[in-house]
């Protein structure tokens, strides 16, 4: 495994910077406020050259033990722990304050290897900024500007002469099923992903809007292998005002462009809203394969859950082909069911057809029903042919086929799904229109046609 680099401290120091800019990511999110990162976020640092090593992003450490913030400091703690070397992010303007030197006694009990990182240097004297943490005792103490890249070469330096002499490269693993949780705020995504893994691993909390980064944690499970990505809640533009929410939804977004299989999570007892409906939108434009997971049906009665079945083919049959599964998160039932559920729908996103079948299959399709005449005129489908996977895509060829009527083309998408047993993947279709080669050329005739042409016309003219 890469060597864990922990970078710990106060909150609004400048963490979630240096993680970006130490991974060459965006992937921490970053705002002028205090409290914005909650959840470790985990990247790789390939700066220094042969020897990558792991970084990862924590919540600012308080003196706080209950709710949100109680949790973000357990998972701080969590990150000195399983961490083998330490960076304890100071800011330069602030100053020592006791804040800084309880966090630092916590860090010097762990026993880790550590270094004083004094950020936000910038328009200041480094030498008197480092004088002022000289009674810290940390030796060296280096200043440096995340957000201006200044001192990073020696505080690259400074982490390879620390990082333990056995580095071994880890397999980027391209081979992981990536599923992106995504839904509406506080629908139990989260506490989906602690289950999973079976450890408390991203905070859950009964407050909505709790998770903010889109945090990606590998998982092997019956000898298979997962990326979990947990994203945040999905609202409504209209109800997004802080500009840290909106930021949010865009890593969001950008978590089910990365996945294979979106998993949509509703609540059981709030019943299927048209924001959920929107999220299922921004999967089905990702044409990311779908498994829709109704949350918190433990709570329900014998009624409420019939009343729940009625409003999913309602309000949802625009996904009909996507495979529903009733969980509770809380108490882990139905995961076995959500999982073969994946696996069903991850199959079908990256089945690959071959020209033939696809072929016959239209054939059939043709056969078993004939496109209506359009302007007197019926298209003809000559062919088809695969053109990539997640989600599987059909490019028909044929004539007169830009006029095909949409309900056509639903009957042809539905013949496809239901022939090819794809569950759970939108399907896309192309039409291609048959080219004329002849179309644009015209045929100049030679001198003695004219003289023929003139000797016709004026047989016909006298008859």
């Amino acid at each position: 495994m890469l060597p864990l680099v922990a970078l710990v401290g106060r909150p609004n120091v400048g963490k979630s910077t240096l993680f970006n800019l130490l991974t060459r990511t965006r992937d921490a999110l970053v705002a002028d406020q205090p409290g914005v990162t909650r959840d470790r976020q985990y990247g790789v640092c390939r700066l220094i050259e042969q020897r990558p090593f792991m970084v990862v992003d924590t919540g600012g450490l308080t003196d706080a033990s209950e709710g949100v913030a109680g949790a973000t400091v357990r998972q701080a703690e969590a990150a000195i722990d399983e961490s083998d070397l330490i960076l304890f992010v100071v800011d330069a303007r602030d100053g020592l304050g006791a804040a800084d030197e309880a966090i630092l006694d916590l860090l010097r009990r762990s026993g880790k290897p550590l270094l004083l990182l004094v950020n936000k240097t910038d328009g200041m004297d480094v030498d008197q900024a480092l004088a002022e943490f000289a009674s810290t005792g940390v030796s060296p103490a280096l200043g440096l500007s995340a957000a201006h890249h200044r001192g990073v070469s020696a505080l690259l330096a400074a982490i390879e002469a620390r990082l333990p002499e056995a580095v071994e490269e880890v397999d980027s693993d391209p081979d992981r099923l990536r599923l992106a949780i995504i839904g509406r705020p506080n629908v139990g995504k989260s506490t989906l992903v602690n289950r999973l893994l079976g450890e408390e691993r991203v905070i859950a909390s009964e407050v909505a809007g709790t998770t903010r980064d889109a945090i990606s944690v590998d998982m092997e499970r019956d000898g298979r292998r997962y990326r979990l990505i947990d994203t945040a809640g999905i609202r409504r533009r209209a109800r997004v005002e802080e500009a840290v929410e909106k930021f949010s939804v865009l890593k969001a977004l950008r978590a089910i462009e990365s996945a294979q299989v979106a998993l949509v999570m509703l609540d059981a007892s709030e019943g299927v809203t048209d924001q959920d409906a929107t999220v299922l939108g921004h999967a089905l434009e990702a044409g990311r394969g779908l498994v829709i997971v109704v949350n918190k049906w433990d709570g329900l009665d014998k009624d409420q859950r019939a009343h729940i079945h009625q409003e999913l083919e309602r309000k949802l049959s625009f996904v009909q082909y996507a495979p529903v599964v009733t969980i509770s998160a809380k108490h882990g039932s139905g995961l076995r069911e959500l999982l073969r559920a994946v696996h069903r729908v991850h199959v079908s996103c990256t089945r690959e057809l071959g020209t033939a079948e696809l072929t016959r299959a239209l054939e059939s399709a043709y056969e078993n029903l004939s496109p209506p005449a359009v302007r007197g005129q019926v298209a003809k489908l000559r062919f088809a042919h695969p053109a990539g996977t997640n989600p599987p895509t059909i490019v028909i060829h044929g004539t007169r086929i830009k006029d095909l009527p949409m309900n056509y083309k639903r009957y042809l998408e539905n013949f496809f799904r239901k022939r090819f047993k794809l569950v759970g993947t939108p399907l896309k279709l192309e039409f291609r229109q048959g080219h004329n080669p002849y179309a644009e050329k015209k045929n100049v005739l030679t001198e003695a046609q004219q003289r023929k042409r003139r000797r016709l016309m004026q047989h016909v003219k006298k008859h």
